[in-house]
């Protein structure tokens, strides 16, 4: 299957629409889900509560999606 049609470069790095698509179901779930469980009379509970939800979000999608890109390091040779 060619992967080519599918990768798309986004501020300078390549990235698959799917994963993307993916991270912002979870990474805006985990967010909202967290500021609707926060106390409603409490807007700076609302507030910490939505921020620690996007970093659960993060969290979560950089467990469930990995990264495609393959970085190889080569030794330069000292000639003298």
């Amino acid at each position: 299957m060619d992967n080519k049609g599918q990768m798309f470069e986004v501020w300078g790095d390549i990235i698959e629409i799917k994963s993307l698509v993916i991270s912002i179901i979870i990474s805006s779930t985990s967010t909202m889900g967290a500021y609707f469980i926060a106390p409603s009379n409490d807007k700076t509970k609302q507030l910490f509560f939505g921020l620690i939800g996007s970093v659960l979000g993060f969290i979560i999608s950089t467990f469930f999606i990995r990264p495609k890109r393959i970085i190889t390091i080569e030794e330069e040779s000292i000639e003298k």
